[in-house]
């Protein structure tokens, strides 16, 4: 019997102790998933916000592309219109000229003024094409401008769903 009572008991481990070891792993748990999850969260809104970030300067240099194109179609239209004006001026200046030589041969008068008409009229339709193709060269350019900005846009968002895909497959 002395040796027993040389032997310290061993403490009875209680339910109460068993609960506060159970929660206390649970609660560990817990906070290691919320940490982890907090984690995908911040990484998966930098992501987005870097992505974002991309297409609205790729949104940002086609705006500045259209207006640099409107621009540009603005003058050349703009000179087109003056070059128009000029031709109506030296062409109502040749018509007071001709009206003075129409009392003399009418026939000679009527052939000049037909030949002016139709020389005016290819002039102006000449005006007409160079705005035409003016207006149809910016709208190319303005294509080729929005099909880079789109496979900018496309390869971005593409790029941040792989990363997203990396992201929480981890």
């Amino acid at each position: 019997m002395g040796k027993q009572s040389a032997r310290k008991p061993r403490p009875v481990e209680t339910i109460e102790t068993m609960k506060g070891a159970v929660m206390n792993d649970a609660t560990k748990k817990a906070h290691e998933m919320f940490t982890q999850g907090s984690g995908k969260a911040v990484e998966t809104m930098t992501l987005w916000a870097d992505a974002n970030q991309r297409v609205l300067r790729e949104l940002a240099e086609l705006s500045a592309a259209t207006a640099k194109e409107g621009v540009r179609l603005y003058a050349e239209l703009q000179q087109s219109g003056l070059e128009a004006l000029r031709e109506a001026q030296a062409t109502a200046v040749r018509w007071q000229s001709t009206w003075q030589e129409a009392p003399r041969d009418p026939l000679a008068w009527y052939q000049r003024a037909l030949t002016d008409g139709v020389e005016g009229t290819q002039k102006w339709f000449r005006i007409l094409e160079g705005n035409a193709q003016a207006v149809t060269r910016t709208a190319e350019r303005l294509q080729a401008t929005a099909e880079q900005t789109g496979k900018g846009i496309q390869e971005s968002l593409t790029e941040a769903v792989t990363k997203m895909k990396d992201v929480y497959a981890a």
